[in-house]
């Protein structure tokens, strides 16, 4: 026996039996390298549903946001992996029901890495390097050809899929992939930001936490953020996004841009910039990551150590829309479009969310106006709300913030169903 084929027999096995990494359930991880100097890791974990191969149950990618937040880290631990915080189990973890990718991306987030400064630009870049990396995990874990493919993501992670769904169909068409992508669940997406940015001063106002004089210094800089993106001062625009941030902090005294009605403190010093996704958990995660799981899966770097570099260098991408891109999926394409919204989400908040969607220029616009809102029921309790025109659908989800899987699972898990077998 050759040692090729000695090679590629231990793949096939360690693909369709999985390993034994960090937590509960077979597992498998490892790098992409995407371009050159450029390396995406991912972490996949086998569902621990009751099943003769695992492959009978969709394959579910998560894409976190910032950019240059970690999904093996952020998105694993704090809301939807195996293992909590605390390293405790998780009875809403998704891998009961799916199996899960963690993808560490665009390049330099979390565990993923660039030497010489290979990191992305811009949006499409990202959606190129995503499609190299899906080539590579598929020729790593083929049987997983067999699932049905759904990306779902967060923040700015659903900028980020909503390209990469479109490349990925075009790619599926010309024969370049032979796998069945089914959907996209954008979740308190990045999609249109200055719709987000513009909503921010009347929702505050209605909820109490601002006044008007609080409104109209929130507005006065919203209003130049958008002036400056009808220039196509895209740079300036993001850096007038950091202002209006800060002077939403100073007003509110720090409000939660990610749970509004979550308790804050009084800051002593407010920052006037906030890129990455900060939470209470952020350092817990950080520790466990550079230590037991980095020494669990034979990892040699160190996790999050390039991810400000990884927004400080999409930083002129950042306050570009992908409303055309999200427009070109409804008309030339039958991907399942899922978005959902925390209600108590500020940064992404659902005011802004509901105007991009009634705005968008797609064959369904007609029904979409003029269509039902049902609400959402798990276990008779009304957790939310539902609108759907063709392969369009929305989730209004209560009693959430902008980390819905975290906040609301009943309703998350919900989400998932109806879009993993898309009934409505």
């Amino acid at each position: 026996m050759t040692m090729k084929l000695i090679f590629v027999l231990v793949v096939l096995f360690v693909a369709v039996y999985g390993r034994e990494g960090f937590g509960p359930g077979e597992q498998n991880w490892g790098y992409v390298q995407v371009r050159q100097d450029a390396h995406i890791f991912y972490w996949l974990y086998h569902t621990t549903a009751l099943v003769k191969n695992a492959t009978e149950k969709p394959l579910v990618i998560w894409l976190q946001g910032g950019p240059g937040s970690s999904s093996t880290g952020y998105g694993n631990f704090a809301e939807l992996g195996p293992l909590d915080v605390n390293l405790k189990p998780r009875n809403t973890s998704w891998t009961s029901r799916y199996n899960v990718l963690f993808v560490d991306n665009p390049v330099g987030s979390g565990f993923s890495y660039v030497e010489n400064n290979a990191y992305a630009m811009n949006n499409t870049q990202i959606a190129k390097d995503f499609l190299v990396f899906l080539k590579g995990f598929y020729q790593q874990n083929p049987e997983f050809q067999a699932s049905t493919l759904h990306i779902f993501s967060e923040s700015y992670g659903g900028k980020m899929t909503a390209e990469i769904a479109l490349l990925l169909d075009k790619a599926i068409k010309a024969g370049d992939f032979d796998i069945k992508f089914k959907g996209i669940g954008l979740g308190d997406s990045w999609i249109s930001p200055i719709d987000s940015v513009l909503t921010w001063p009347p929702y505050l106002l209605n909820l109490g936490i601002i006044d008007q004089n609080g409104y109209n210094e929130i507005q006065n800089v919203a209003n130049d953020c958008k002036e400056a993106l009808n220039k196509n001062s895209f740079l300036n625009a993001t850096k007038l996004w950091s202002k209006v941030e800060y002077i939403v902090d100073m007003v509110t005294s720090g409000v939660d841009f990610y749970n509004v009605l979550r308790k804050t403190k009084k800051m002593p010093e407010l920052s006037s910039k906030r890129a990455l996704i900060k939470d209470a958990e952020d350092e817990i995660i950080d520790s466990i990551m550079n230590t037991k799981v980095k020494n669990a899966l034979n990892i040699s770097r160190s996790w999050g150590s390039q991810s400000n570099k990884v927004f400080e260098y999409l930083a002129e991408d950042f306050m570009k829309p992908v409303t055309n891109i999200v427009e070109e999926l409804l008309n030339s394409t039958d991907i399942l479009i899922a978005v959902y919204n925390g209600q108590l989400d500020l940064i992404v908040d659902t005011p802004g969310t509901v105007k991009w969607l009634d705005n968008l220029n797609w064959d369904g616009a007609p029904i979409w106006k003029v269509v039902e809102r049902l609400p959402l029921v798990v276990d008779d309790n009304i957790e939310g709300y539902i609108k759907a025109a063709n392969n369009l659908w929305f989730f209004w989800v209560n009693r959430a913030g902008h980390m819905v899987p975290a906040d609301n699972p009943a309703a998350m898990f919900y989400i998932l169903k109806h879009i993993t077998e898309r009934r409505c």
